[in-house]
């Protein structure tokens, strides 16, 4: 479907294809001239949503609570010297 351009050179993109693609308020539009047409390339704004839990479908591993964290943490900390004194902690 044809859009006329606007008297400060604006084009309508169809609500069709800015559903397919994603398109919202916000999103940049590069364009690049090609030989006889425009590219326009969209770039989505950065977002602001919590991204806190999108990643516990994806944890396989138990998770600790209590006392079995206390453990946990203790036989990892022994192992790699974890909890001793470092160079930060003694001032240097």
């Amino acid at each position: 479907m044809p859009n006329l351009v606007g008297t400060k050179g604006q084009v309508v993109i169809n609500k069709e294809i800015r559903d397919q693609l994603g398109i919202g308020p916000g999103w940049m539009a590069l364009q690049r001239f090609a030989g006889d047409h425009v590219e326009i390339y969209f770039v989505a704004p950065e977002h602001e949503d919590s991204l806190a839990g999108s990643l516990a479908p994806h944890i396989r591993a138990p998770l600790y609570q209590g006392a079995e964290w206390a453990q946990a943490r203790e036989a990892t900390g022994s192992l790699r010297g974890i909890g001793q004194a470092g160079p930060m902690d003694r001032g240097l």
